[in-house]
């Protein structure tokens, strides 16, 4: 098995960081602060890094649709419902989060600060992300899913049903691709509740603010390529042992040096302060 994308990676490797079980930490841009300080690490030349976390229930905002009339009382309910709420800072639409969708962050230096060629950040996502599900059995394509939440080109479907999302965040020197894989439960939930949002959230606005979201659009991997109940932990490891292979083994975590959880919190509150609704 061969991951092309890491023959670009130079000798400093990929690291692994596995946050999958870290589940205390309640606020949802606790994840995002910590690729963003990453980021700055990678691009000043510490290790690449493959992140992999959970969170338990929040649902994250495109900074679009913070922008939407209603986003205000959408949070507003959404919070009362028992969700964490919170606008990300790259792209994409709303996404929810839970114990069933695995988030995948690839943090890899740039070779060129001018480099814009996104589509191959995108790219080595897509490929590390069909990889790990080879042996289901199940094609992975790629190409937007009509109907789906946080639709774009880079949808990956599997029997036209979607299950994963990327956005990016580019940083001078590095860059991070973020993917939501929705592993465990059912996609049609998640669709009714990204509904609910641009119901409340969109009236007022145009229809090209926001996206017309349909329940028979998502689909979990659970439902879609017979893993199971355990679904998270199984497509977690998969991804685990795709890296793996591809280096034949994985860097050790502890050579990469971590910021400290308050300045974690401190990024976190300058997010949300930045991209507050």
């Amino acid at each position: 098995m061969k991951w092309s994308a890491l023959e670009q990676l130079d000798e400093r490797g990929l690291v692994l960081l596995d946050r999958m079980d870290e589940l205390s930490e309640e606020d949802p841009l606790y994840a995002f602060a910590l690729d963003e300080l990453l980021c700055r690490s990678t691009g000043r030349g510490a290790p690449a890094v493959c992140h992999i976390w959970r969170h338990p229930r929040a649902f994250i905002m495109g900074l679009r649709d913070s922008r939407l009339p209603g986003a205000g009382t959408a949070r507003d309910l959404l919070e009362t419902a028992g969700w964490a709420t919170a606008v990300r800072n790259s792209g994409g639409a709303a996404v929810p989060l839970d114990k069933g969708v695995v988030n995948l962050s690839l943090i890899l230096p740039k070779s060129d600060a001018l480099d814009f060629h996104f589509h191959d950040n995108f790219e080595q996502m897509y490929e590390l992300i069909r990889l790990a599900l080879q042996g289901t059995g199940r094609q992975v394509d790629k190409g937007e899913i009509k109907g789906a939440y946080c639709p774009g080109e880079f949808d990956l479907s599997i029997g036209g049903y979607k299950f994963c999302g990327i956005a990016q965040r580019r940083q001078a020197h590095a860059v991070i691709i973020q993917a939501f894989i929705v592993a465990a439960g059912s996609g049609a939930e998640r669709a009714r509740l990204v509904r609910s949002f641009y119901d409340l959230a969109s009236p007022g606005a145009d229809a090209v603010d926001f996206p017309v979201v349909t329940d028979a659009s998502t689909a979990s991997l659970e439902e879609l390529a017979g893993l199971g109940s355990g679904a998270s932990q199984a497509f977690a490891a998969a991804v685990k042992q795709v890296i793996k292979e591809a280096q034949k083994g994985l860097p050790a975590a502890g050579s990469l040096i971590l910021p400290s959880a308050e300045q974690v919190r401190e990024m976190a509150e300058t997010l949300h302060n930045r991209y507050a609704i």
